[in-house]
């Protein structure tokens, strides 16, 4: 796409999109939803609206180095409040919607942010509940109209922020453009805060070179151009949505649709029909076990006619993959599409190329059904300290089970112990104010990932684990958890999974089920129940999972399987301190806030 290549910063790249690339197009720059319908907004709309947005920010006294911290859920104005906080040389801080209000109050000091962006009333009572405890904050700026209480102090509307701007334009009309112009990519472009699995949530620090050296690897790796259309869901303040979904799409000239929530999202597929999404193994699990639970209410005929075109949509991919498709594998391909495999893509709009998946392990099953299918995910692998992207699999040359191919301009090796460790130009200067855990992270220029892992004989890697989550039993055996765990999310009646047994004889596990599907099992069985606990306590139930697990355990080590485990009647939540963010397991919480569940599992264990 033109000149792309001259842009070392996000600002080069914000300059080029609306004043190079913009106007040589027809149609949207992106798309969001409001009062039911699409609307769009253009490159040179997009471009008006951050620039006043910046020349606001500046009229209230925001300069070059300064932190402000935006905490929205996906929506034009996030863009438009990033491409302005970086066009002045300062640097943004994005959190997550779902924090809590103390996770805010650590990483508002922590950062020294002076102006918080928040979307609407909910997030905004969050910020006064904690403002009296924030040193550094001088400016509070909301987004919904509706939201806006003018009995507060210092704050003010995105659209009143844009009217200081008209004002602060005229009074000095060239402050953005030499603002730009100062920004050079070794600047910091943004610190996020990772929330960890464990601990107080770390600052990466991002330079615009990190992030921009890993748009420029993903757009070698991946075929995206201007014809495509990404919807975006994930939120834009993890690195992952915010470099793929959103600066790859649109150095590629992709447009962007926003979907109106992560619970909104199959209806917004079949809306928008996006050609790429980027998203998380959950989603593909999600849809595995809606699509299982449909086949098994039909009639015995339709079910063996989906689990032959399943089988058939297979052979087609295996044969066409080594060049020898038959004729008459071609027709019964044909039909198997006609009858089934269409109507499941049609679910995702129908013009979709390829899923991106990252965030978490993708199982090999799950990869290989959608391929069948005709729908390729594609799993990366990568951290917020690596900007994201370290390693991909490609359209053309992938491999389930793995996280790809590292992506060109990186280097990885693994370390004696298994470790994966990362060099290159995406990797972060290091954890805002934090050189203890800065130094125990970057070695030589080595980012120690934390993660486990090995090539294979083609160059492509394998994660097995989290090099602090291997288990290690009192027999001495080293277990990885998060293949146990991914093996038993395949099950339908299944939402949550925690493995528990490190150093201890055997391994047990905390189950959170499925509750829709469980309650349709209890309802076609005549199981009576009121609430979940009821469910949950039911030796019906216990079975049906003890059954349904064996299933699974069937491809698993002796030593890998699961001999109890505990239904629990709530899912954990990240309110509850359970999850973070990114949806990962705080597994020493977990342990801890169920550690009386757990001894007993053992002792009835030891005792029998």
């Amino acid at each position: 796409m033109g000149n792309l290549k001259s842009c070392k910063t996000i600002t080069d790249l914000y300059r080029f999109i609306t004043e190079e690339f913009g106007p040589t197009v027809n149609r949207d720059f992106l798309r969001y939803k409001s009062e039911g319908e699409y609307r769009g907004i253009s490159y040179s709309q997009f471009k008006t609206e951050t620039d006043l947005f910046a020349f606001g920010l500046a009229s209230l006294g925001i300069k070059r180095e300064d932190k402000i911290a935006i905490i929205s859920e996906n929506r034009p104005e996030w863009i438009n409040s990033d491409m302005a906080i970086l066009a002045l040389g300062a640097i943004d801080i994005p959190l997550y919607p779902s924090l809590t209000a103390a996770s805010i109050e650590f990483i508002l000091n922590n950062s020294e942010a002076n102006t918080v962006i928040v979307s609407n009333k909910f997030q905004l009572n969050k910020i006064l509940k904690i403002l009296g405890k924030c040193r550094h904050i001088k400016n509070i700026i909301i987004l919904n109209e509706k939201d806006y209480d003018p009995s507060i102090n210092h704050l003010y509307t995105f659209r009143q922020i844009q009217d200081k701007g008209k004002l602060f334009k005229k009074e000095d009309p060239n402050l953005l453009t030499e603002s730009m112009k100062l920004v050079k990519e070794s600047d910091v472009c943004t610190i996020i805060y990772t929330s960890g699995t464990t601990g107080e949530p770390k600052g990466v620090i991002l330079t615009h070179r990190n992030i921009m050296s890993n748009v420029e690897a993903a757009l070698i790796s991946f075929p995206i151009d201007k014809n495509d259309v990404f919807l975006s869901f994930l939120p834009l303040c993890h690195i992952f949505e915010r470099m793929a979904g959103y600066y790859t799409a649109v150095s590629s000239g992709a447009m962007i649709c926003y979907a109106e929530s992560i619970e909104t999202v199959a209806n917004n597929l079949i809306e928008v029909k996006p050609t790429l999404l980027t998203t998380v193994p959950r989603l593909f699990e999600r849809i595995y076990s809606k699509i299982m639970k449909n086949v098994e209410s039909q009639s015995v005929n339709k079910q063996k006619i989906f689990y032959w075109a399943i089988q058939t949509g297979q052979q087609f991919v295996n044969a066409k993959k080594e060049k020898n498709v038959s004729l008459s594998l071609s027709i019964k391909h044909k039909l198997a599409n006609k009858l089934v495999l269409k109507n499941i893509q049609e679910k995702t709009g129908g013009n979709l190329r390829f899923f991106i998946s990252g965030g978490a392990p993708l199982s090999r099953e799950l990869g290989e059904f959608f391929e069948a299918i005709g729908i390729i995910i594609l799993e990366g692998y990568g951290l917020t300290e690596s900007s994201p992207v370290i390693a991909a699999n490609r359209i053309d040359d992938y491999k389930f089970g793995t996280v790809g191919k590292v992506l060109p301009g990186i280097e990885v090796k693994i370390a004696h112990d298994g470790e994966i460790l990362a060099k290159g130009p995406n990797i972060m200067l290091g954890y805002y104010k934090n050189k203890k855990e800065t130094e125990a992270t970057l070695k030589d220029g080595w980012l120690h990932t934390g993660d486990i892992g090995v090539f294979d004989a083609d160059g492509f890697l394998m994660i097995t684990d989290r090099k602090k989550h291997l288990f290690k039993t009192s027999a001495g055996k080293y277990i990885a958890p998060s293949h146990i765990e991914n093996t038993f999310l395949a099950s339908k009646y299944i939402d949550q999974f925690v493995l528990v047994g490190d150093k201890r004889m055997f391994l047990s596990a905390l189950i959170v089920p499925d509750f829709e599907a469980v309650k349709e099992y209890a309802d076609s069985h005549n199981i009576p129940y009121t609430t979940n606990q009821d469910l949950v306590k039911n030796d019906t139930i216990y079975n049906l999972f003890e059954n349904d697990m064996m299933q699974f355990q069937k491809k698993l080590a002796n030593y890998e399987r699961v001999r109890k485990f505990i239904l629990l009647d709530k899912p954990f939540t990240i309110e509850n301190g359970e999850i973070t963010p990114s949806l990962k397991i705080k597994r020493k919480v977990v342990e801890d806030k169920y550690k009386e569940f757990i001894e007993n599992l053992y002792y009835e264990k030891y005792s029998e």
